[in-house]
């Protein structure tokens, strides 16, 4: 049932996460293992989170929680089965050192460094033209 990485489909990457447009923030999954992700977004002028041609802070953050969602999506669709709906638990960190612009390809990597009875603490780490533009650590929750 593995499919090929890196994959651009964005059907099927979109089948892989609970988001629905226009609230979609991930575009491609460049990489997979367990306690590993790496996601790809490009990002589009008419995204929700586009404010004078810039993708806000909150969409950064928003694009990092949806790679943690892929993450979980990938592996249970390894497994044949159905993903569980997830949400932001808590945020520790997050710091934005740019703000990408309309047009620019996100590349987000997610390490998994816990993850116990639905509850994974997760580090994030956003480039840009692999520059660090943000990282995060933060706790997501599975329904």
């Amino acid at each position: 049932m593995e499919r090929k990485l890196p994959v651009n489909d964005r059907d099927f990457v979109e089948s892989l996460i609970p988001q629905r447009s226009p609230f979609v923030m991930v575009s491609s999954i460049d990489h997979y293992t367990e306690d590993r992700l790496i996601s790809g977004f490009q990002i589009q002028e008419e995204n929700i989170f586009v404010h004078n041609g810039l993708f806000q802070a909150s969409g950064l953050i928003e694009h990092q929680a949806q790679s943690v969602a892929l993450h979980t999506g990938y592996k249970f669709y390894l497994l044949g089965k159905e993903a569980p709906t997830g949400y932001i638990g808590a945020i520790k960190s997050f710091e934005a050192g740019a703000l990408p612009k309309a047009g620019d390809v996100l590349k987000t990597e997610v390490k998994i460094l816990n993850e116990v009875m639905g509850v994974t603490l997760v580090d994030a780490v956003t480039t840009l033209n692999d520059k660090v533009i943000a990282s995060s650590q933060m706790k997501t929750v599975v329904k």
